[in-house]
C-alpha cells in the first residue's frame, strides 16, 4: 500500500502539473492544426485520392484524413516523450534527489513518472477529437472506447523510452536535442504523415524494425472502420501502402498491439533499471 499510494502521488503531481501548464495545453493543438490545416491541405490536391475505389462511394480517402490518425500518434507521442523532461527538471532543481532518498523504491518513482507521462499523453490524443468534425472524420463511442486502451499503450510505451533517456541525462537541452534525434525520424518512417509504398529497401526496412509503425497502423485501422469502410477494405490497405506487412504476410491489429506491448515491457524494464542504478 505504501507503494502504491507513491506510485500515485508521482502520477498526480506529474498530471497536476501538466493540466496547470497552458502553454503546454495550446501546443498540444498548434503542432496538429499546423500539419492538418497547412501541411494536409496544401499537400491535398498534390496527393489526390490515396487509395481510389477504396471509399463506400468508390472514390479515394482523402489525405488529411489519411493523416488525421498519424497526428493523434504524432501528438501522443511528443507528449509522452516530453514528459521525460520533467526528470531533468526534477534533478536540476533538487527535487528528484528528495524523492530518491525518501524510503520507497526507487522502481516506484520510474512508474509513477510513467504512469503520469502515459495519461497526459492519452489526453493530448483525446484532445484532437474535436478537431475531427471539421475535416470530415466521424466520431463514434464504439471508436473512442478502442481508441483510449490502444493511445494508454503506446503512450506508456514512448513514455517509458522518454524516462528512460531523461533518467540519464543531465540538462533539458540535452535531453531535447536527443528526443528530436530520435523521435523525428521514427515519426516519418511510420506511416504517420505518408503512405509506405514503392520505398528503397533500405528504408523499407526502417519502417519494419521501426516500432511506431505499429503504433499507427491500429490507430488508422479503428478511425477508418469508424468512417464506414467495410472489413474487405480495411484488409486492402496494406496493399495499398497504408498498412503494414511483414514477409508479405498482413499485419493484423492484434499483432500491432502484441508488438507496441512488448516494446514497451523492453523500455519500461530498461528504465527501471537505469533508474536504480543512476547516483
Amino acid at each position: 500500500m505504501h507503494n502504491l499510494r507513491a506510485i500515485y502521488i508521482i502520477w498526480y503531481r506529474e498530471v497536476l502539473r501538466f493540466l496547470r501548464n497552458r502553454s503546454r495545453l495550446v501546443g498540444s493543438f498548434g503542432r496538429p492544426i499546423l500539419f492538418l490545416f497547412i501541411f494536409g491541405s496544401g499537400l491535398s490536391p498534390a496527393m489526390g485520392g490515396l487509395t481510389q475505389g477504396m471509399a463506400p462511394e468508390g472514390g479515394g480517402i482523402d489525405f488529411v484524413k489519411f493523416i488525421f490518425p498519424g497526428i493523434i500518434g504524432m501528438n501522443v507521442l511528443m507528449g509522452s516523450m516530453m514528459s521525460g523532461i520533467s526528470i531533468v527538471w526534477d534533478r536540476e532543481f533538487g527535487f528528484l534527489k528528495e524523492i530518491l532518498v525518501a524510503p520507497i523504491n526507487r522502481t516506484v518513482v520510474a512508474l509513477g513518472k510513467t504512469l503520469g507521462g502515459s495519461t497526459t499523453g492519452v489526453i493530448q490524443g483525446l484532445l484532437l477529437l474535436v478537431l475531427a468534425p471539421l475535416i470530415g472524420v466521424s466520431i463514434t463511442a464504439e471508436m473512442v472506447v478502442k481508441l483510449v486502451p490502444l493511445l494508454f499503450l503506446i503512450s506508456f510505451s514512448i513514455t517509458s523510452l522518454g524516462v528512460l533517456i531523461g533518467s540519464r541525462m543531465k540538462s533539458t537541452e540535452g535531453f531535447q536535442v536527443i528526443m528530436q534525434f530520435i523521435l523525428m525520424p521514427m515519426i516519418f518512417v511510420s506511416g504517420a504523415l505518408f503512405p509506405m509504398r514503392d520505398l528503397p529497401s533500405w528504408m523499407n526496412i526502417l519502417v519494419k524494425i521501426n516500432p511506431v509503425t505499429y503504433a499507427i497502423d491500429p490507430l488508422r485501422k479503428i478511425i477508418f472502420e469508424a468512417q464506414g469502410l467495410p472489413a474487405s477494405v480495411l484488409e486492402m490497405l496494406p496493399q495499398a501502402g497504408l498498412g503494414v506487412t511483414l514477409f508479405g504476410h498482413a499485419v493484423t491489429m492484434g499483432e500491432d498491439i502484441a508488438i507496441i506491448a512488448l516494446f514497451g515491457a523492453v523500455m519500461i524494464a530498461v528504465a527501471v533499471w537505469m533508474f536504480n542504478i543512476q547516483d
